[in-house]
């Protein structure tokens, strides 16, 4: 199925500059401001349904609450019942293939990818920042693609319109058939206390997941297999507007994915990939936190596999709670979701949300372990039989 066919259901811009371009004079936010009696509908766990006001969802994610914005995607996962059941790969068995692309796998443009992707004031999804910085990034996905000459085979990056200024960004690597898996992050980043006013650089929440699946797709795009559409099943990355307002840019995504019909059989979070400090600190071992709440059980155990063939750290099991970040949304379509952390939940970041969540703070040495992480399974997967 065309990616273009099926992200006109959110109003896919037709070029990058309907969004980047600022008229002098412009507000620098244009941040629409909600009168304060209106109420959204928010999910709190499975049936679990409050209205509350803009101002209340802040107070509660100051309060560390996660929660689904559901008042425009009341319907996502109504034919949940019509998913089959994915089996997953017993083992990784790619090493020969992998291992070259392992080494390619580079800090140094992570770091550059991060340094440019904190420098934008904000990326507050209602904000002119945050259509700017989602502008950035849909030229670097662009390129990377056009680099390794991807895009002659079918592979194309493309924008999925939100109601807000910053749209969400999907990249498309076709396989041999629809079935697809999706590795994904969320672009966008917000401070609680004043989200139209104050700085979010956002470095670690989550421009560190965004940079992380950028160097994996790019390096993934080395495997001549992979660029020819020769893998069993097609490819996407996806980098999520509007996370931090309710999981709003996925349950869009997969709202429209789910009225399409499309064959999702796996998609991987990462949010949050770099910081450590606080394991080291415990005297605890740097570990990839795989949660285990919420999420396919399937799923995440051949995600343990692979950190185990191809990371270079161990493993370290922990919980985060209902919808702590896009998967949620993923899994409520009904399609098998995964999420994995910097480290045990307990010890992540917890300067983000913040103007202090800067790059100076992260570990470029974990998120290559991530990043290895992503890559080891987007390849697997790719050349997986689900049938």
């Amino acid at each position: 199925m065309k990616l273009a066919s099926l992200l006109a259901l959110g109003g896919v811009a037709s070029t990058v500059t309907a969004i980047a371009i600022q008229q002098p004079n412009q507000a620098v936010f244009q941040d629409e401001r909600l009168p304060a009696t209106e109420k959204f509908l928010i999910e709190l766990g499975p049936g679990e349904t409050r209205w509350i006001t803009e101002d209340e969802k802040w107070a509660l994610r100051r309060k560390g609450v996660n929660f689904m914005d559901i008042t425009e995607t009341v319907d996502l996962g109504k034919s949940i019942s019509s998913k089959a059941t994915v089996t997953f790969p017993k083992r990784p068995v790619h090493n020969d293939s992998l291992v070259p692309l392992l080494n390619n796998l580079s800090k140094e443009h992570m770091h550059k990818n991060l340094e440019h992707f904190t420098s934008f004031h904000t990326r507050y999804y209602k904000s002119s920042y945050g259509a700017e910085s989602a502008a950035w990034l849909y030229s670097q996905v662009n390129q990377t693609i056009s680099a390794a000459g991807a895009n002659k085979y079918g592979a194309h990056v493309e924008l999925f319109n939100h109601p807000w200024r910053q749209p969400s960004v999907i990249a498309q690597i076709p396989g041999k058939t629809d079935k697809t898996v999706v590795i994904g992050a969320h672009q966008d980043s917000i401070n609680l206390f004043l989200p139209s006013i104050l700085s979010a650089p956002g470095a670690d929440d989550d421009g560190s997941g965004t940079v992380t699946i950028l160097e994996a797709l790019r390096v993934l795009l080395q495997s001549e297999d992979i660029v020819k559409g020769k893998g069993e099943n097609t490819v996407e990355f996806h980098w999520y507007s509007a996370e931090e307002g309710g999981l709003l840019g996925s349950q869009a995504v997969f709202a429209a994915y789910e009225k399409q019909g499309r064959d999702v059989k796996a998609m991987l979070q990462q949010d949050m990939t770099g910081y450590i400090q606080k394991t080291l600190d415990a005297g605890e071992p740097e570990s990839v936190g795989v949660i285990t709440d919420y999420v396919d059980p399937g799923l995440t155990e051949f995600i343990k596999q692979v950190i185990t063939e191809y990371c270079d750290i161990p493993y370290v099991l922990t919980k985060c709670g209902y919808a702590c970040s896009d998967h949620a949304s993923a899994s409520k379509a009904g399609y098998p979701s995964a999420f994995v952390i910097e480290s045990d939940f307990k010890f992540s970041d917890k300067k983000i949300h913040t103007s202090d969540d800067r790059l100076e703070y992260l570990s470029f040495d974990h998120m290559l372990q991530h990043a290895r992480l992503t890559l080891g399974l987007a390849y697997e997967l790719a050349f997986a039989d689900f049938d």
